[in-house]
């Protein structure tokens, strides 16, 4: 054929036609698309470069798909696990992967080394019961992740390593107990990561601190309703300053934010956790939460202070302004005062000041993407030496208070372990005691004891008591001595023989009687 163009007559007109242009194009599609361009394999359906292989109980992915498919979907399969085999050709165009409402149970590493462009890859719905690491490093492009509604409780820190333009992960509807952090701290985290779902799981407690250092523009996509966390007033302080963030996770979800008390693990009343205030927290519990995620800061008088502005809106492209409490307008590269703002939105107090205390706005405006936000925070300047003479006198009221308390305590020792043993209150007592029985009998006897009969003698040294009483009419031949009764020494004598240890009762008995009494020696 010498010449390129033909001229076909029809009954529209005529045409002119270049039959090796049209030859050379279909070598390149022929090239591009495969061996078999324009066969779509029986079990699919092929539009384009979008293939639909949905419902057709396929354990694989076909092989003679197009190689230019830019999107595939195998949902409603009996897909059972990824290898690295289950996509047998190499779909460079593929960005779109679809493959929810099958049976997969686990992910083995380089299952998506023949798809590496891909940009959003659905897994939900499937029987993923852990996420072991790392079973999507070559999907170092992929910005949506789907995995909600399977049975994953545990998500290794490496899992998601190399997603390094990943911006949404879905993971609702799990069995997840722990938050993920290491999505947002560590080595593995996704810088570009600004929707986080993960409601309906069982978190009970949340790392609150740990999220405080976390930037408002990732902070902001944390999707945490459904979970059944235990009533804390941290908790709530947190929620309460992403509501008034106006963060759309806490406000379009309000009313499933719900919490159990810790008596009643099982959950069968769900408390409302954004509603008037139940909980009754104290205003020092949120203020000391709101000063942990940036809205309030403290400083003294002459104190250098930078206040960072934590937008959501924090692209290269991204203009902030600042107003004070007396309605000035701080901008960038304008210095007022001892005010001063850098282009990156944060503002600088020089030199802090009583009367810089305040709410201060920080507005930041996006033209080309007609984006603003305005983010409030408090600022609490006070004199450092007031404080701190408060602080003395408390200090000085507390010491106090403590040397009272080690005084009252060693008075307390001394009076019970320096008081005079008893042993020796009790030798005073008998040697108190022989003086008064020294004085009973010089009453009842006349003569020195010395003189004593035997058998008196006798009695005195014995362990028992013995009541004597006197003859009524005493003879002269007795000498003015005692005399017992008939038959009275022959008793006395036997009860005096028997010896026993004078307990303690009965010298308090002998105190008291009335009676006269013989003490021991």
């Amino acid at each position: 054929m010498s010449l390129n163009w033909r001229t076909i007559r029809t009954q529209l007109g005529v045409f002119k036609v270049n039959f090796k242009g049209l030859a050379c194009l279909l070598v390149f599609t022929v090239s591009v698309c495969g061996s078999a361009p324009g066969m779509c394999p029986t079990a699919c359906i092929c539009a384009s470069d979008i293939v639909s292989c949905t419902n057709k109980n396929l354990s694989r992915v076909p092989g003679n798909l197009y190689k230019c498919m830019k999107r595939l979907d195998l949902s409603y399969n009996r897909i059972g696990f990824l290898e690295p085999e289950w996509v047998p050709v190499l779909f460079e165009k593929l960005n779109t992967l679809i493959v929810n409402h099958n049976s997969i149970s686990s992910i083995i590493t380089g299952s998506f080394s023949t798809t590496p462009n891909l940009k959003y890859l659905d897994l939900s719905s499937n029987n993923l019961k852990t996420l072991s690491s790392p079973v999507f490093q070559e999907l170092r492009v992929l910005e949506v992740l789907l995995l909600y509604n399977n049975h994953i409780t545990q998500i290794e820190s490496s899992a998601f390593g190399g997603l390094y333009k990943l911006q949404k992960l879905y993971l609702s509807y799990n069995l997840l107990s722990h938050f993920p952090l290491d999505l947002y701290t560590g080595k593995y985290k996704l810088t570009d990561l600004v929707l986080l779902d993960i409601s309906f799981n069982h978190i009970q407690l949340m790392p609150i601190q740990r999220l405080s250092s976390v930037p408002a523009k990732h902070l902001s996509g944390i999707y945490l309703h459904g979970n059944p966390f235990y009533c804390d007033c941290v908790l709530y302080s947190m929620l309460t300053f992403w509501y008034q963030r106006h963060f759309s996770s806490v406000v379009d979800f309000r009313n499933e934010y719900t919490c159990l008390l810790r008596s009643d693990p099982r959950g069968y009343n769900k408390l409302p956790l954004l509603h008037d205030n139940f909980l009754n927290c104290s205003e020092s519990t949120v203020n000391s939460s709101f000063q942990a995620f940036g809205f309030i800061h403290d400083a003294q008088v002459g104190d250098r202070l930078i206040v960072h502005c934590d937008s959501r809106i924090s692209d290269a492209g991204t203009h902030f302004v600042w107003v004070s409490p007396d309605n000035r307008l701080l901008e960038p590269d304008r210095e007022t005062n001892n005010f001063k703002v850098f282009r990156n939105g944060s503002l600088e107090i020089t030199d802090a000041q009583l009367e810089d205390s305040g709410l201060y706005s920080c507005i930041a405006i996006n033209k080309k993407r007609l984006l603003n936000e305005t983010i409030e925070v408090r600022i609490n300047v006070s004199n450092f030496t007031v404080n701190r003479s408060h602080a003395h006198e408390a200090f000085n009221t507390a010491f106090t208070t403590l040397a009272a308390c080690v005084a009252s305590i060693v008075l307390v020792l001394l009076y019970l372990y320096l008081t005079p043993c008893p042993c020796q209150c009790k030798a005073k007592r008998r040697k108190r005691k022989l003086n008064q029985s020294s004085a009973h009998s010089s009453i009842l006897n006349s003569t020195p004891p010395q003189q004593l009969p035997a058998d008196e003698k006798k009695a005195s040294t014995g362990k028992r008591v013995v009541f004597l009483e006197p003859v009524h009419e005493p003879k002269h031949s007795q000498n003015g001595k005692v005399k017992l009764f008939p038959n009275d020494n022959i008793i006395a004598e036997s009860i005096l023989k028997t010896t026993r240890t004078k307990s303690d009762s009965d010298s308090v008995n002998s105190v008291f009687s009335d009676t006269p009494f013989m003490p021991s020696t």
